[in-house]
């Protein structure tokens, strides 16, 4: 196996960001910080609820952008090693695992886990079990 981008500091960094960013939304606004869940009531939007929810997702953008122009990456320096077809499957079934199980990595493993939820450690178990599996089948069994 070889290690590629082994970046220790920056990733540590990263998570503390995140933990302290999940940490302040509920500290500030009582809200679980899970992107899925933010996302998907937003339509349709309640009254007074919408303006939050579109300042964290467009953070959450901007926050991209701004690492993309810092580290001087560009578009040709992303690779993905599958085909459209495979991204757009796996995307489906992300949002219908999303769905499933009532959150999403950031909900249930960042803040879920933060808040000692059993739900959320079962949670971030299986997305981990059953990330393992599938890496291992599409790398040594499938030949991927």
């Amino acid at each position: 196996m070889e290690i590629v981008n082994f970046t220790p500091v920056p990733a540590a960094i990263g998570g503390a960001l995140i933990g302290l960013a999940g940490a302040m939304l509920l500290l500030l606004n009582g809200r679980i910080a899970g992107v899925a869940g933010i996302l998907s009531r937003l339509l349709p939007p309640q009254s007074g609820d919408a303006a939050w929810r579109l300042y964290f997702l467009g953070g959450l953008i901007v926050g991209a952008v701004f690492w993309r122009l810092a580290s001087g990456q560009t578009a040709a320096d992303i690779v993905f090693e599958a085909t459209w077809p495979i991204l757009i499957l796996g995307g489906l079934l992300v949002g219908a695992g999303t769905r499933i199980g009532n959150g999403c990595t950031s909900g249930h493993g960042v803040c879920g886990i933060g808040r000692l939820s059993p739900r959320s450690l079962v949670a971030t178990l299986t997305f981990m079990v059953t990330g393992m599996i599938t890496v291992y089948v599409t790398r040594h069994l499938v030949g991927g």
